[in-house]
């Protein structure tokens, strides 16, 4: 089954711009996981502008389903995973002033680094996945930089669906058979909705997880929380 990871930074960018604690991250977080979400995941950057590192350390011992932390491994982002040990890290390479992730790793030319990064989260007994665009060469990099999982990053998909969704498809399913070729853990995320949820899944149901975040919650304002991630998992049947 693939499992369904509620990526709550936008409750979080909303908490911010108030200031105080309303609406309660903790709270949300434990509430996707009442209503059937089987895993939370948050993204903290530097700069705090959403997710805080206090957040992480305050959510890491209530979260009772599967905790993803993903995150450009600088090193105070990687002292606060071996820290905090969720069940998974996922690698992103954020640039400090991006508004959200716009690509994912050249898993070749940075293969020395993201090799250091891996060991030091699986020594830690850590599940380690890395973020890549749909391309089969980035998957296989992956494999050899030891990581455990790859996530593929779905906004190209997302942006042609409307158009061609076949078309759209196509590349991550070739990234995902290469994943699965070598054994390596499959997740996808990034735009996915329900708009285009249901047929991401229908083409590569051996996915592992799906993370989801800024259609979620803004689906969660229209239907209610509990009605939305009724809906996303009914998409992941």
């Amino acid at each position: 089954m693939t499992k369904l990871s509620v990526n709550v930074n936008k409750v979080a960018t909303l908490r911010n711009a108030r200031g105080g604690n309303n609406p309660d991250v903790l709270q949300v977080a434990m509430d996707c996981e009442r209503f059937g979400a089987q895993g939370i995941t948050v993204h903290p950057r530097p700069d705090e502008r959403h997710i805080r590192y206090q957040d992480v350390r305050d959510l890491s011992p209530r979260v009772k389903t599967e905790f993803n932390i993903e995150g450009n491994p600088i090193e105070e982002y990687v002292k606060l995973v071996i820290e905090v040990k969720p069940t998974q890290v996922t690698l992103v390479p954020d640039g400090h002033d991006q508004i959200t992730s716009n690509h994912g790793w050249d898993t070749l030319e940075n293969r020395t680094f993201l090799t250091d990064v891996v060991g030091r989260f699986r020594e830690a007994g850590i599940r380690t996945s890395i973020f890549v665009d749909a391309d089969p060469r980035m998957v296989e990099g992956a494999s050899l930089c030891g990581a455990d999982r790859v996530e593929l990053y779905t906004e190209p998909y997302a942006a042609r669906y409307a158009q061609d969704r076949d078309e759209a498809i196509r590349p991550f399913i070739e990234a995902a058979n290469e994943a699965r070729q070598l054994k390596l853990g499959l997740n996808a995320g990034h735009d996915l909705s329900l708009e285009n949820l249901a047929f991401y899944h229908q083409q590569i149901p051996w996915t592992d997880e799906v993370s989801i975040g800024h259609a979620l919650i803004c689906d969660a304002l229209y239907l209610g929380l509990q009605e939305t991630i009724r809906r996303y998992l009914k998409c992941l049947e």
